[in-house]
């Protein structure tokens, strides 16, 4: 293990496109969804704990979740939980997160991940995040990890494949996508210049820290106001981001690095991922049984059925006769029945909807 080598895991995220599984009290990352005795929380800070030190893993959050990190992670050092005190989306959580490893070790790698991730060959994935590791120590540029699409799924973000640099599958990024319309995502995979963003960048402490400036230009006026040019220290920029936190944009890590930095490129990836953040996407990636359909920790009898994807609480027993293509989740007090597809946005609207017309205990 290389003692330079650091995590930041998001996990301040509500989950509502997995609605009603994933529930505002209690998303996705806090819940054993695929009956594994783990939560997706749990599996992630274990995987980078086998290649870095523990006390080198740091957590992202907000204050609704910070005695759920604190429950489901025993081991997380109390210090490298970093809780926002408003919700402002991951950027400037990372930027906390990089600014309290930098004063910690101003030699530091680090690679930021999401929380819900699904890896198929760990291993590669091993490897692969000690080489971008590695190169990031070297360069001063901002790495994110692209995995090939094996279809066009419109929930995901895509990275067009620039230049290629010296080191080999690593590129500069030509453009970046966010969730395009089917049709777009489908001429991207038949290109072959795009790949799946993975959600997961590095960048060593230093370089991350001068990037702050194009990353945050919200702020760049306020940090000159508050700061002299010889007071930009770490520790005076940790002082201002608690004291000003409600001030920065709400802007995600994704966005922010790929649409407002330069110096960034992708790495293509071969370990196998998917984003479990959907119900289609779900059912793209889990192991099928009888006529396609995927039952995740269930008890269900099917009939006649075919394309579906059950999700149901310990006890409860389905049985469904001729539906085809559909989601059935229960979880607590609400039933989903609902056509599979691109669901992203429909979950978005059923929430909200209820929000209104039922309250909060439904959300």
């Amino acid at each position: 293990m290389n003692e330079n080598n650091y995590c930041i895991i998001l996990a301040g995220g509500k989950g509502r496109r997995l609605w009603p599984c994933s529930r505002d009290n209690h998303p996705k990352q806090f819940v054993d969804f695929f009956g594994l005795g783990r939560t997706q929380l749990q599996e992630t800070f274990n995987r980078f704990a086998k290649i870095m030190p523990k006390e080198n893993i740091f957590v992202t959050s907000n204050m609704e979740y910070a005695d759920l990190v604190k429950e489901q992670l025993p081991e997380l050092v109390e210090q490298n939980l970093v809780i926002e005190p408003v919700n402002r989306n991951t950027a400037p959580s990372v930027a906390w997160g990089m600014l309290k490893i930098g004063k910690r070790n101003i030699n530091a790698s680090v690679i930021v991940s999401p929380s819900d991730l699904f890896v198929l060959n760990e291993q590669a994935f091993d490897d692969s995040v000690n080489q971008g590791l590695e190169l990031v120590r070297e360069r001063n540029i901002v790495l994110t990890m692209g995995v090939k699409p094996t279809r066009p799924e419109p929930g995901y973000g895509y990275i067009q494949l620039g230049e290629p640099t010296s080191t080999k599958d690593v590129y500069e990024v030509r453009s970046f996508t966010e969730k395009p319309e089917r049709e777009f995502a489908q001429v991207f995979v038949d290109s072959g210049e795009f790949y799946w963003n993975t959600g997961m960048f590095l960048s060593n402490v230093r370089n991350f820290i001068e990037c702050c400036g194009k990353l945050y230009t919200e702020v760049e006026s306020l940090i000159k106001e508050k700061l002299q040019p010889s007071e930009l220290t770490i520790d005076n920029l940790l002082k201002f981001i608690k004291e000003y936190y409600p001030a920065f944009p709400n802007l995600s890590i994704d966005y922010g690095v790929l649409e407002r930095l330069d110096n960034v490129c992708v790495m293509k990836c071969y370990f196998g991922w998917a984003d479990l953040g959907t119900w289609h996407s779900i059912y793209e990636c889990l192991r099928r049984g009888n006529d396609d359909n995927v039952v995740i920790d269930s008890m269900a009898i099917l009939e006649n059925c075919k394309q579906n994807v059950v999700k149901l609480p310990k006890g409860k027993l389905a049985v469904i006769n001729g539906l085809e293509g559909f989601i059935v989740a229960e979880h607590d007090n609400v039933l989903l029945i609902c056509k599979k597809g691109d669901t992203s946005g429909l979950m978005r609207k059923y929430v909200n909807e209820i929000q209104l017309k039922y309250g909060e205990e439904f959300v």
